[in-house]
Formats: C-alpha cells, structure tokens, sequence
C-alpha cells in the first residue's frame, strides 16, 4: 500500500471515530475525546497553536465565522496582485481572518505604493498560489503558498528560496500570537521543500505586512516533527 493510499485509510478511520465519538457524547457517555480531521487546512493549524480548546469547540460543533474587517481591502489587494503577476491568484482563509487592521483603513492605492516601495516590489516570483497537500504526521495538511522567490545573499541568487505571505493586517502584539501565526510559514516551508525536492534548510519564510512596510521572518520556526507534535496536542472536548 502506498503512502497517500495508507492516508487516505487512515482519513476514513479517522472520520468513522469522530462520528462514534459524537454518538457516544449525545448518549451522555461521559467525557469524549475530540479527534482532529485527518484532513486539515493551514488555517487549522494556526487556530490549534492559538487556543487548543477553542479548536476542539469547533470541531466538535462546528460555527460559521463572522466576516473578518479587512475581507474586502484583502480581496481588493490580492486582485491588484493578480494583474501585476498576471495569473490567476485565489484568497487563502489566512488572509481575510487574520489579525485585526489599523483604527484608519489604508485604502488600496496607498497598498500600491507600500508594495512598489518594498524589498519584494523589485523581486519576481518563481511561482504564485500554489496548492499543496502535504503529509504532517498522519494527517494530510492543504494550503496555499502566496508567492515562492529565489533567495538572494551576498548580492546575488544562493540557489535557496523565500517563501512570503502578503499580509493586509497588521502583524502580532504578542510572543503567543506570533509564535501561532509562525505556524502557517512552518507549513508553508515544509510543502515547499518537499514540492521543489530541497532541504527545508534551503527554504527561508517571511510575513510582508504591506500596510506597514515590515518583513517578518520569524525565527525558530517548527520542522516537521514540531508540526506533527501539534497535531497531537488537542484537548478532550467539554
């Protein structure tokens, strides 16, 4: 049996334990354990590394979520983007419910010229939204990577990559929430070194916040073993 065939098993135990576990807790059972979805999204993983209970709250019953504030100018800032590159560029979940904008919205033009002002405005993309599905643990991980660059040293190429997410939010207050958001560029790294057969090593990550001009690159950021030791970290359920 190969890899993605023990996984796809290993996603249909999983599903058929959750819904045992559900008929379980309504029968008044006592306390259930809450399994995560052997399928999840970046999103998913960042949302875990936040509030642990709060995921498993939502994975037991599950709640649409309110329209973020910065939908629209991610939206509108993202579709400026595709023009630029010129593809077809998608919106990752990531983008619209990040972490809140700026008492006075920045609108778009003032984005513009942010980014025409930025390290990245001269850089062209090896490549633009790019889907993945990769492996952390046993669970398969699906996101999207914004923009992938080669990286630069030394004043010329040094055969390794940056990995950027645009960000139309504004970047984290506090050490818990920047370790959180870290983990999407954590998965980011991971699906990137494995599409492009490069050692993670060779790949670099960043956050751009266009509208306050700041590249992130955080440091420390989880390999896959980290990865697949928060996956493993959900709490019982209520």
């Amino acid at each position: 049996m190969s890899q993605r065939d023990q996984a796809l098993v290993t996603a249909w135990s999983r599903d058929a334990d959750l819904l045992l576990a559900e008929r379980a807790q309504r029968r008044g059972d006592g306390p259930t354990e809450v399994v995560l979805p052997a399928r999840l999204s970046v999103s998913s993983l960042v949302a875990l590394a936040r509030d642990p209970a709060g995921l498993a709250r939502q994975v037991r019953r599950p709640m649409p979520r309110p329209p973020a504030r910065q939908a629209r100018r991610g939206t509108a800032f993202h579709q400026w983007l595709e023009q630029r590159y010129g593809q077809q560029l998608l919106i990752d979940d990531s983008d619209l419910f990040g972490a809140p904008d700026d008492p006075q919205a920045t609108d778009l033009t003032e984005l513009r010229a942010r980014f025409e002002r930025s390290e990245w405005a001269d850089r062209w993309p090896q490549a633009v939204e790019v889907p993945f599905e990769t492996l952390v643990g046993d669970r398969l991980v699906r996101g999207r990577i914004d923009a992938v660059f080669g990286s630069v040293s030394g004043g010329g190429p040094d055969g390794g990559y940056d990995v950027v997410d645009w960000k139309t939010g504004s970047p984290p207050r506090s050490d818990a929430e920047r370790h959180a958001v870290s983990v999407q560029l954590a998965a980011y790294r991971l699906a990137w070194a494995a599409l492009a057969g490069v050692p993670v090593a060779a790949v670099r990550a960043a956050f751009y916040y266009v509208a306050h001009e700041t590249t992130v690159r955080p440091a420390d950021l989880l390999d896959e073993a980290g990865l697949a030791a928060l996956v493993e970290q959900l709490p019982l359920g209520a």
